[in-house]
Order: C-alpha cells, then sequence, then structure tokens
C-alpha cells in the first residue's frame, strides 16, 4: 500500500512533536507500506521568516520571499530524515524541485502544472522512505523556487497522491477528523467515517476550517482518497472524504457550518432601470470582492431593494466601490451584526422537506431569516450574529446529528 502522509505545522511544531510523526510513519512502514511524507514549516517559523523580511522592507521581492519562505519546510523534512535514519529507516528529504513539482511562475502563489515522479519513484523503489518539503515547487519558466500559497503543503500531498496514485493521502492536523458541526459549540457532535468531496467543499466554504479548499478541489479532480485525522491521536481513525459512489448510506443531512465572517449590504429604493444590478456587481468584481448570496425585491415606484453579502474583510474595499452607486438608491445600510449558517448533505437531492424543517427549528427559536440561499446540496441562511450558536444547536438537533 502507498500512503501520503502530510503533517502540518502544529504536528511539527517542536523536536517532539517530529519525534511524534517518526513514531507514527515507522508503524506504517513497520507494517510493510510504502511512505511518502509531506511536512509543513514547524509552528511559527513561516511568520518567524516574513519579519526576518519586513526589517529589512515592507514590500522585499516576490522571488527572494519564495526562496526564503521555502526554507522553513526543508529544515522539517531535513529534520525528519535524520530522525528516521537514526532509528535505521532509510529516509531521504527531497525539496520541491527534486520531487518534480513543477509550478506556474507566479511568486508567493503559484500553482502546479506537473509532477515528474521519476525521483520519487525510484526512490520507493530502493526501498526508502521519502519526506517532500510542502508549499513549494519549481517554476517551469524561470526555474525558480515557488511557493503555493495559503494551504501549499495540502496541495503538495494531493497533487502527489494523485501523481503516483496513491491508495490513501492522510492530512495529519490537530482534530481527529470531520464533525457533524464544530464540537466546541454542540458538544454531542459526531464525527463523520465519510464524507463526500463535494459536501467537503461546501463545509470548507462556509466556514469549517480543517480542510483547506484548494486541496478538496484537486483531491476530487484526482480521484484521491483523502483522510482526515490528528497527529495527536494517531490511533483514533478519521474521516475519509471520498467519491459519492463509495458512500452506501448517504445522510439527508451531513453537517451544519457557521460563518461569522459576513456583512449583508442593503440598497434601498434602487432606481429600476436594466442594467443597474449589473453595473453594481460587475464593479464589485473588478475590486476583487467576492458577493456570496444576493436577494432582489420589488420597491415601489419604479424602485427595488437588493441585499447581498460579503466576507468582513473586504468591507473596507466595499463601501469604496459602493460610494460611486449613493446617487442609485435611497439608503445604502451595512450590518456586520449578522452570520451565516448552512446545512450540507448530498442526501438533500432526493428528499423533500429538508428545508421547511430547517426553517420550522429556527422559527421554534424565535431566530428570523433575513436571506436564504439553496442549491442541491446545501441551504444557507443570514441570521443575527447574537443567534448564531443558538441557529448551530437547533439545527443540528432538528436533523438528529448526533445519530
Amino acid at each position: 500500500m502507498l500512503r501520503v502522509l502530510k503533517f502540518g505545522g502544529t504536528s511539527v511544531g517542536t523536536l517532539e512533536r517530529i519525534q511524534n510523526v517518526t513514531e507514527i510513519v515507522k508503524k506504517f512502514r513497520n507494517q510493510g507500506d510504502d511512505i511518502v511524507v509531506v511536512v509543513s514549516a514547524m509552528s511559527g517559523e513561516t511568520n518567524k521568516l516574513i519579519e526576518y523580511a519586513n526589517h529589512y522592507s515592507k514590500t522585499p521581492n516576490e522571488k527572494e520571499m519564495d526562496m526564503l519562505l521555502s526554507s522553513g519546510e526543508r529544515v522539517t523534512s531535513a529534520l525528519l530524515s535524520i530522525s528516521l535514519n537514526e532509528q535505521g529507516f532509510e529516509a531521504t528529504s527531497m525539496s520541491g524541485r527534486e520531487a518534480g513539482i513543477l509550478t506556474t511562475s507566479e511568486h508567493t502563489s503559484a500553482r502546479i502544472e506537473n509532477i515528474q515522479t521519476k525521483n520519487i519513484k525510484d526512490a520507493i523503489n530502493d526501498g526508502k522512505i521519502i519526506i517532500v518539503a510542502g508549499f513549494q515547487g519549481v517554476s517551469t519558466t524561470n526555474h525558480r523556487v515557488t511557493t503555493l500559497g495559503r494551504g501549499g503543503s495540502d496541495l503538495t500531498a494531493v497533487a502527489l497522491a494523485g501523481a503516483l496514485k496513491a491508495d490513501l493521502c492522510e492530512i495529519y492536523t490537530d482534530v481527529d477528523g470531520i464533525y457533524t458541526t464544530d464540537p466546541r459549540l454542540v458538544p454531542k457532535a459526531k464525527k463523520l467515517e465519510k464524507i463526500s468531496y463535494d459536501e467537503m467543499l461546501e463545509l470548507a466554504s462556509l466556514g469549517a476550517k480543517v480542510l483547506q479548499n484548494r486541496s478538496v478541489e484537486m483531491a476530487k479532480k484526482l480521484n484521491v482518497n483523502l483522510v482526515s485525522r490528528s497527529s495527536f491521536t494517531p490511533e483514533i481513525e478519521g474521516t475519509l472524504i471520498t467519491k459519492e459512489e463509495n458512500i452506501m448510506e448517504k445522510p439527508i443531512v451531513s453537517g451544519i457550518a457557521l460563518d461569522r465572517n459576513q456583512v449583508r449590504i442593503g440598497m434601498y429604493g434602487v432606481i429600476d432601470k436594466p442594467g443597474i444590478a449589473s453595473s453594481i456587481f460587475t464593479a464589485l468584481a473588478d475590486a476583487k470582492i467576492n458577493v456570496d448570496m444576493i436577494v432582489q425585491t420589488v420597491g415601489t415606484n419604479n424602485t427595488t431593494n437588493l441585499d447581498f453579502t460579503i466576507p468582513s474583510s473586504d468591507l473596507k474595499k466595499t463601501k469604496k466601490v459602493m460610494a460611486d452607486f449613493k446617487s442609485d438608491s435611497k439608503n445604502i445600510d451595512y450590518n456586520d451584526a449578522i452570520c451565516k449558517v448552512s446545512i450540507v448533505g448530498v442526501g438533500m437531492k432526493s428528499h423533500t422537506g429538508v428545508a421547511s424543517k430547517a426553517f420550522s427549528a429556527l422559527a421554534n427559536e424565535n431566530i428570523n431569516i433575513r436571506i436564504i440561499s439553496t442549491s442541491e446540496i446545501k441551504i444557507s441562511m443570514i441570521v443575527d450574529e447574537k443567534y448564531a450558536e443558538l441557529a448551530v444547536r437547533s439545527l443540528h438537533d432538528a436533523y438528529e446529528l448526533e445519530k
């Protein structure tokens, strides 16, 4: 069996944690598996390197930043290799370049274009454990070191698993799997054994922080069986993220997600003329503002009301854009005291009454829904932020997810 194991910053955060990772790798090796390990930088290391760069420049050259930041992962890969070799296991560390990871040339946010697997396959055939420095590759155009942006080590692991046709790609973090909702909000939340790629993508985009979107998208594209589990409790089985067809009994609802990073913009008394919505949302798109939910209602006297939501981090940019549309409406209102609560499940496609149960659950708690958005496998609702946790708990109870 070929396993790709990825360990994040908290999993390799200290020399003791790296020793713990050594034990996990040894266990799989001793049962006869071929192993490729992908590692992040030790927790805090990347931030420290950024601080060093900022000592000299607030806008350092991106090529040099890639050279600098990629070193953190190389340190971890070498340390883990040294640890394994010391205990009699033949291991070798590889940079992204040595692992054959070829990328575009956008420094600090490159994308993987191709993986030349010869070096890794040769090392596997020689009986070695391969430790790859995550988050990095080499540009196909200028042959410089590149980095893959946030979550880059996850991408490295999934891309390698796809290229090598690995049986499993296991992502080790400080969380032991995917839960029906945040266990800190609902202590009786249940860990899922399996979840589909599409459900995981929805949960990740709706606020669940366990796995990064781009890595799940790539796993779906390359048909990689992805497992989320904890390096702190490696004896506990994690959650398998896989094709929908591989899940025999599809639950109607798999999980509840909460996103507090939301602002609702209300435009009232907008002049109802062709092209006004196009003008507004084109301007927002040009400013790289991600608009989420949109509702338009008919007003009076040839006017309309327009509500939409954006991430809180884009509020300042949005206000700047909306200043150009003040003359097109009577009032523009900004409300950041809201949140988005969503239910996700592939089983929703073939069951009736799913939405009505959600609306009834919130109504029973006197929670008013401001905006509703639906798709085949999700229903998202904007509610007042003060009801965030109550909304999650009531929906979790309504669908009996603890069972």
